[in-house]
């Protein structure tokens, strides 16, 4: 990882910025998605990719990269935005997101884009594969470390809180897990379907590592990210993520239900101006 500074953190301010506006151009093709999460989760990602992470983005099948699975396929957008401003794709693909034969499904799918590590869908599967690569990882006695996105909504189902105590059995340190934690899916806020507080104390109590953050502050969650690692015990690490669904664009924070949203032509352009007036703020 890089070393913290003031400096460096302006720059990871700028990524997570052109990675909500990458998220923006791309949802303006189909007019509707989920972007409202694309713009909370993008600080993350610029501290995931661009501060914590090892790959070559010219090579991403390569053996010494650290691995990033979207559990949560339907943030696919975002995570485009974000192999977007890293160069794994190349900039003229913007304009085909969510079209026919696009490598840019609006689900992930690992068969047809560069950089995608698992199929998306089906939600509540990615940290029970995350443990099996870190598994396999430490078998082949590989410093690399997997690090694996999932959301909420996905701490209703039983294969998580599974992973959860499996990745603690094996002792998985090579495993930093994010959940997103928006409180929002697709039935209504998550607390409110399914209660999973308190958090930190279960994951503890789980045997892991925890720490939970502002996922919208960028220094907060480089010092997570940085914790994490350098994390003495032997055990898996996870960064509870407590985020703004449309982080950057008011007028899609406020909006009651935006777990899937339909934004007008007009709005399009008076959302990127949002995100270009708070970042000359």
């Amino acid at each position: 990882m890089t070393d913290v500074s003031s400096g460096h953190n302006v720059h990871l301010r700028e990524r997570a910025y052109r990675i909500r506006r990458n998220a923006l151009k791309m949802g303006e093709v189909q007019g509707q998605g989920y972007i409202a999460q694309a713009l909370d989760i993008a600080d993350v990602l610029a501290v995931s990719y661009f501060h914590a992470m090892q790959y070559r983005a010219n090579d991403p099948e390569w053996e010494g990269r650290d691995r990033f699975l979207l559990s949560n396929g339907h943030y696919a957008i975002a995570l485009y935005a974000v192999l977007l401003e890293a160069g794994i794709l190349p900039p003229e693909e913007y304009d085909t997101y969510g079209s026919d034969d696009s490598r840019l499904p609006m689900s992930g799918m690992a068969r047809y884009t560069p950089g995608m590590e698992m199929s998306g869908g089906s939600l509540g599967l990615g940290l029970s594969i995350a443990v099996g690569i870190a598994l396999g990882l430490k078998r082949k006695q590989s410093p690399r470390r997997v690090f694996t996105l999932f959301s909420d909504g996905e701490l209703d189902e039983g294969s998580v809180w599974e992973a959860l105590q499996s990745a603690a059995h094996h002792r998985l340190d090579n495993l930093i897990a994010i959940v997103d934690i928006n409180n929002q899916q697709a039935d209504g806020p998550s607390t409110r379907i399914m209660g999973f507080e308190p958090l930190v104390e279960k994951l503890e109590a789980f045997g892991w590592f925890v720490r939970r953050v502002d996922g919208n502050d960028i220094d907060a969650v480089v010092a997570a990210f940085d914790a994490a690692r350098d994390c003495p015990e032997t055990k898996p690490r996870i960064i509870i993520a407590d985020t703004r669904m449309g982080c950057g664009v008011p007028f899609l924070e406020a909006r009651e239900k935006n777990h899937f949203i339909r934004v007008e032509p007009h709005e399009w352009q008076q959302a990127i101006e949002a995100l270009d007036a708070a970042r000359s703020a």
